[in-house]
């Protein structure tokens, strides 16, 4: 007969269990008194409550009687014993949680969400905490539980479910040692797990218990030991997620902050250092175990005073993991002789770090290996090769190029990545390494593959960053693309040698850009998202010689710097290019990318003496090489940079002329741009209503569909057209006119995507509306300006609206 729950009892008390097992069994007293040899009084008075410790025999009688088997049988036992003595505390011995820690630091918030967890009416009971190796998870939930342990009176229970071994503990074992933990005898355990998890259940229901359930493998390991409802609590550790347990309460477990990991050495250190009596003659000149030379200069209270500028940056060479910060401590507790800065500079050394974190029989290393040795093949090849990549995230794509797998593979192993705590999601769907974890990664990868392969994935990754940062920047030119894939003998995917003898930059497949760039804003994301990485690529093909991509990439980049203008490393991406430019003897194109320098020295650096030397050296360029528009736009960088440097008559005339040289070349991107600047320097110059005609003008010209540059560039340059009306307004007074003139501006900068222009255009408006006491209308304007401007990455100009609001004072200053 297959042994199994007959009735679901809600009790664990004997005489409703007794009743109910005696109804389902469709038997009046008298029939189960005759079968069982026990009077109906008896049966009564145990159903009654009248008689709760019923003898042995009789209740082995009439669970015979009622042909009861398995959990059902034990729980009647169990239930009889109980109300002859139910012990106050449950078996000792068993399952008991592991000591406190008593120098535990930080985690109060994570601490204070797991005494709350399962203690609220109708809340969850489950709790569960994860992350990757190294943070901590099981120390976390010790500490906790012996905090709260007066709270649960009928048990605080711990198991390690041992998840990283080979064979983790079944659900079979576990729950038999939590039944003998709670008072059932070995001979009582039914056999059958279901069987044992419908009496744990049973047991749990009525009783107010704590489970700690550490170290958990996957649900299948620990939906079985999950007690359901009742008043008992359920604390889980894993370096899972374990999304598929369902009604959890979720802890994701991250490092600790910086002033938490610093203030945990200190506390480690303090609470266990010794005053070093060691004479210095008897370690000069000597070794430490890392084969440096020790120091004999070294104090002989080497711990009695904290250098915090070493602890914080052992933190942070420990990357604020706490089983980091506590092998670092005790190492250095270990080492009498050291000082916080002899650690520090120890553990500066990226390729060394991971052996100097080492403490007795702790290694930081074993964390990750135990999480390494459970992957699969393919999430070790993918896992040890995203080590290659420079920046600090990536996608699955990055993923995908570096193994040769598919990327709808790829994707799954890097959730599978992330679901273990060896990645880290950051934003949208890109992920990061943690550092140690990083250089674990690389560790790896330089002990399992050969040079010759990770060499081959590094080139192949930089091949398809370059070419995808080419096909996106080619989104932004004035002739916008309708395939954005390179072409021409110097475009990756070229098979000939380049004029410079470089290799094509599509030496495998892997180089082909990704179709997802189907639009300017997806390109965009693209170029933004993995700038880190395309540039780390750009920079090695700039020191490895490969000038043709070096120069071909930076023409693709031109027109979006417009876009990112505060990135920061523009400066360097022209300079490069330039260099390259020159070392290809092209005179043309060498003078293009002494302006594209030009540009960036005065735009991203403020250097406009440093502009103005490499516009005019672009232009004696450019004019030897018979290229008027980049005489013209020469001329409009050292425009822009005599303006800066206060000298308006020469930027106008730098400026004119540049207008001329743009009109006669046909140049319809170039030519408004420059009657743009010089309407600034009429303005400067006292000139305003002539400001404004040629500012009218240039708003002419690019809504003419005869003479309007490419539709992106010419609703930029209405935007900033209106801007400079409405700033020429402003100057003049005429607060209405500048207001109607910034308004127009907003309207076209949605089509734009510039935060920086939508900022500058709503300072304005916040200003001009300031002037007309709509105070209502201005303050929000502002604020709205100073969050693009920081969103823009211009640190200037959101410090200076923040300055005005806080002079404006509150939003009610104005009122009345």
């Amino acid at each position: 007969m297959e042994a199994r729950c007959r009735v679901p009892p809600r009790t664990t008390s004997l005489g409703p269990l007794l009743r109910g097992y005696r109804h389902a069994a469709g038997m009046t007293l008298e029939e189960l008194a005759e079968r069982a040899g026990v009077s109906a009084r008896a049966i009564g008075d145990m159903e009654r409550g009248r008689s709760r410790g019923p003898q042995a025999r009789t209740m082995e009688a009439l669970a015979d009687a009622l042909a009861l088997e398995g959990a059902d049988r034990a729980a009647l036992l169990v239930a009889a014993r109980a109300g002859r003595r139910r012990p106050k505390d449950p078996a000792p011995g068993l399952c008991d949680l592991p000591p406190d820690i008593p120098d535990f630091v930080g985690r109060d918030k994570e601490r204070a969400w797991l005494a709350r967890a399962g203690d609220s009416p109708g809340g969850p009971r489950v709790a569960i905490v994860s992350g990757g190796p190294g943070l901590g998870k099981s120390a976390l939930a010790v500490h906790a539980a012996w905090q709260v342990a007066e709270r649960y009176g009928d048990g605080r229970f711990f198991i390690d479910l041992r998840g990283l071994d080979a064979e983790p503990v079944a659900p079979h074992q576990a729950l038999s040692r939590l039944l003998k933990a709670l008072g059932i005898r070995e001979k009582e355990i039914p056999a059958d797990t279901d069987e044992r998890r419908a009496l744990y259940g049973r047991l749990m229901r009525d009783r107010r218990v704590l489970v700690v359930l550490d170290n958990a493998v996957g649900e299948a390991q620990l939906r079985p030991l999950l007690p359901g409802p009742g008043r008992s609590t359920v604390w889980v550790t894993s370096r899972r997620a374990l999304t598929g347990i369902e009604h959890a309460a979720r802890l994701p477990l991250g490092p600790l902050p910086a002033a938490a990991a610093t203030s945990m050495l200190g506390t480690i250190i303090s609470s266990h250092s010794v005053i070093i009596n060691t004479p210095h003659d008897s370690i000069a000149g000597g070794r430490d175990d890392d084969g440096a030379a020790t120091d004999d200069t070294t104090d002989d209270t080497a711990h009695g005073t904290t250098d915090d500028t070493a602890l914080r940056e052992i933190a942070d060479r420990c990357g604020h993991l706490p089983l980091a910060l506590r092998i670092a401590a005790n190492r250095l507790l270990s080492r009498p002789s050291w000082s916080p800065r002899d650690l520090a500079d120890r553990l500066a050394a990226e390729d060394l770090r991971l052996d100097r974190l080492t403490a007795g029989d702790l290694h930081i290393q074993s964390a990750f290996t135990l999480s390494y040795a459970q992957l699969t093949p393919e999430l070790k090849l993918l896992f040890r090769r995203l080590a290659l990549v420079p920046g600090p995230d990536f996608g699955s794509a990055l993923g995908a190029v570096l193994t040769g797998l598919p990327e709808p593979r790829t994707e799954q192993l890097t959730d599978e990545l992330v679901e273990l705590g060896l990645l880290v999601p950051t934003t949208g769907d890109r992920v990061a390494f943690h550092d140690l974890i990083r250089l674990y990664a690389s560790k790896r990868l330089h002990d399992e593959e050969s040079p010759e392969d990770t060499r081959a994935a590094g080139t192949r990754m930089n091949d398809w960053l370059l070419a995808t940062a080419r096909a996106a920047g080619q989104w932004f030119e004035p002739d916008e693309p309708h395939d954005p894939t390179p072409h021409g003998p110097d475009a990756p995917g070229a098979s000939a040698q380049h004029g410079d003898g470089e290799p094509s930059d599509a030496s495998s497949a892997a180089a082909t850009p990704p179709t997802g760039l189907h639009s300017q804003q997806a390109a965009r994301e693209w170029l933004e998202d993995e700038g880190h990485n395309w540039f780390a690529a750009f920079r090695a093909a700039s020191q490895e010689g490969r000038h043709t991509t070096v120069v071909a990439v930076a023409e693709a980049m031109h027109w979006f710097s417009d876009w990112w203008i505060f990135w920061g490393h523009w400066p360097e991406v022209f300079a490069r290019s330039h260099a390259a430019a020159h070392a290809l003897g092209d005179t043309r194109t060498e003078a293009v990318h002494l302006n594209y320098l030009a540009w960036s020295l005065q735009v991203c650096l403020g250097d406009a003496a440093g502009s103005e030397i490499r516009a005019l050296e672009a232009e004696r360029l450019a004019r030897q090489a018979g290229d008027r528009a980049q005489q013209a736009w020469a001329l409009l960088y050292a425009a822009h940079a005599a303006a800066a440097l206060q000298r308006p008559e020469d930027a106008l005339a730098y400026g004119e002329r540049a207008a001329e040289l743009f009109r006669e070349a046909g140049d319809k991107e170039g030519h408004p741009q420059a009657l743009l600047g010089t309407a600034h320097d009429l303005t400067t110059l006292r000139r305003p209503h002539e400001a404004l005609d040629r500012l009218r003008h240039v708003l002419a010209l690019v809504t003419d569909p005869a003479s309007a540059p490419a539709p992106h560039i010419a609703d930029y340059a209405v935007a900033n057209t209106l801007r400079a009306i409405g700033t020429t307004h402003a100057g003049l007074g005429d607060w209405a006119q500048a207001v109607t003139a910034y308004r127009q501006a907003l309207e076209t900068g949605p089509r734009v995507g510039v935060p920086n222009l939508r900022a500058l255009i709503l300072h304005g408006l916040a200003r001009a509306l300031y002037q007309q006491r709509e105070y209502a209308q201005a303050r929000p304007a502002l604020a709205e300006a100073r969050d693009l401007f920081h969103a823009s990455g211009n640190a200037a100009k959101a410090a200076e609206a923040e300055a005005e609001l806080s002079d404006w004072g509150p939003p009610d200053r104005h009122d009345g």
